[in-house]
């Protein structure tokens, strides 16, 4: 791997933090760079982002999504998915069962009673082979081989990284399968628009906008009922601007069960797959804004309601709702949903999505 890190970049990494062997297959630094100056960094492992570097509303950088400043901390990470690359199925699937023509699968139950993120060595915990395309773009490729994690099907996937001279994040899955399966991936990005630092700011004081009419209610393991619900009335409604720490706490059936929000909301779509506005965060503070824009049906929103204040990049710290995610993907427990939409895969198909986080700032 050569070029995959500016020795002066801005965010503060070394590239020897993050070079070792990891089942054979070695890892590294990765930086994107565009006109503007700013940067994000990450790491082949899981694909994990460590940082990104954006300005605020007077031009002053911070990195504002939460990782780590080696490897060995990103693998030993208390938050093992925290800000990587999710898959063979992202969320949750009840019990850790599914059926396909008639057979039944069987997954790792690491979540309560249920599977979360493609299991404890899911995506996030495997070495991509990493290809630099551009200054500004990497694509990483893995393939996930037939019942690894439990999961039928050899998938051969690539995902590209690609920051724009516009401070846009695009991200671009594709994978193939010689074998029907399922196949829900997603990143799970966890952003602090105010910048990460000691103690860093909840999110709580943040605005929020989603274009989502609906949205998936949970039991109390957080598994969709199967019903999809209209948020008017209730604290699941972001179609106006509302501040995210309003109602989290609400005497709500649902944010009682998240312990705020960790819910999937349904994106309104003129048609299936198309790349379209769902989400906006604004921090008012510093003035940064992060749009999501996805070719998914639905965004799950998580305000890290389990962070336990554990150290991250430069002696930052993440307490409990220090960051919003905004994870683009298919509905949890799909597999188990039919009227949900499908998350199967059968050979000849090709997966495709795209995702894109634009940051900006708001005077």
């Amino acid at each position: 791997m050569s070029n995959v890190c500016n020795p002066n970049n801005v965010s503060g990494l070394k590239q020897a933090d993050f070079q070792k062997d990891i089942d054979g297959k070695k890892t590294d630094l990765f930086i994107l760079t565009n006109k503007l100056g700013n940067e994000i960094a990450f790491t082949n492992y899981g694909g994990a982002l460590l940082t990104i570097m954006m300005p605020d509303r007077n031009g002053k950088l911070a990195n504002v999504v939460q990782g780590h400043d080696s490897i060995d901390k990103v693998v030993a990470s208390p938050e093992p998915f925290l800000s990587t690359l999710i898959g063979r199925y992202g969320n949750r699937i009840k019990h850790g069962k599914f059926t396909l023509d008639g057979q039944e699968y069987t997954l790792v139950v690491n979540n309560g009673p249920n599977h979360l993120h493609g299991g404890p060595t899911g995506y996030h915990a495997r070495v991509w082979d990493a290809e630099v395309l551009a200054p500004n773009s990497v694509k990483l490729h893995y393939i996930s081989p037939d019942g690894e994690e439990g999961f039928p099907g050899t998938l051969d996937m690539t995902v590209v990284y690609t920051l724009t001279d516009d401070n846009e994040f695009v991200i671009e899955y594709k994978a193939t399968t010689d074998k029907k399966t399922i196949v829900n991936l997603t990143h799970h990005a966890f952003f602090s628009p105010s910048g990460i630092e000691k103690d860093t700011a909840s999110v709580e004081n943040n605005i929020l906008t989603l274009n989502a009419d609906h949205y998936c209610p949970v039991d109390e393991t957080s598994i969709p009922y199967g019903r999809i619900d209209h948020v008017e009335g209730t604290p699941m409604d972001f179609r106006e601007p509302h501040v995210v720490g309003e109602r989290i706490d609400a005497d709500h059936e649902q944010t009682k069960f998240g312990v705020g929000y960790d819910h999937c909301w349904v994106l309104n779509k003129r048609e299936p797959g198309e790349l379209s506005f769902a989400a906006k965060c604004v921090e008012p503070n510093s003035g940064r804004v992060i749009e999501c824009y996805t070719t998914e049906p639905g965004v799950q929103v998580y305000t890290s309601n389990w962070h336990s204040g554990f150290e991250g990049a430069h002696g930052a710290t993440f307490p409990k709702r220090s960051a919003i995610c905004f994870e683009a993907q298919h509905f949890p427990d799909s597999p188990n949903k039919a009227h949900f939409p499908s998350v199967v895969l059968n050979p000849g198909e090709v997966y495709t999505q795209t995702t894109v986080y634009k940051f900006g700032v708001e005077e």
